[in-house]
């Protein structure tokens, strides 16, 4: 048996966030954790070890994008209508460095009909931006847990 799908807009981007991130082996892999989620919006959190650096011993980019892309999926998820990047773009502001705890922090700025633009900025916990990341998203249908309503 299913649990009830909460009503509240908070509760349920709490349940889509809880049930995502229970699937995302990705994110775990990375050390990302699913810190704060809500309509529209989430945070995570990771800290830089040894095996993302770069050759100049600089967090690699694809690290600091990958981050990014989460939290901009759990975003984009939040509402429990499954949706998936069909755009993202990064500039790269500033270099991480090993042991440096991230946050990325993603924000809803447009959602209408199947499309979503999400801004997500990533810094470190001097609170310097590290990072600017922009991704559209596109509903794929269905939802992130089941469909029967409380």
């Amino acid at each position: 048996m299913t649990a009830p799908i909460p009503d509240d807009p908070a509760s349920l981007a709490r349940a889509s966030g809880a049930a995502m991130y229970a699937r995302d082996e990705a994110s775990k892999a990375m050390g990302a954790v699913l810190a704060d989620i809500g309509p529209g919006f989430a945070t995570m959190t990771m800290t830089v070890r040894r095996d993302m650096l770069n050759g100049y011993g600089t967090c690699h980019g694809g690290t600091l994008f990958a981050l990014a892309d989460s939290a901009f999926a759990f975003a984009c998820n939040s509402h429990n209508e499954a949706a998936v990047a069909a755009g993202c773009s990064i500039e790269f502001l500033r270099a991480g460095r090993e042991g440096d705890r991230l946050t990325a922090t993603a924000v809803e700025r447009a959602r209408s009909g199947k499309s979503g633009i999400y801004d997500v900025t990533v810094s470190n916990a001097a609170g310097e931006v590290l990072a600017l990341f922009r991704g559209k998203s596109l509903k794929v249908g269905g939802s992130v847990i089941g469909t029967e309503r409380v």
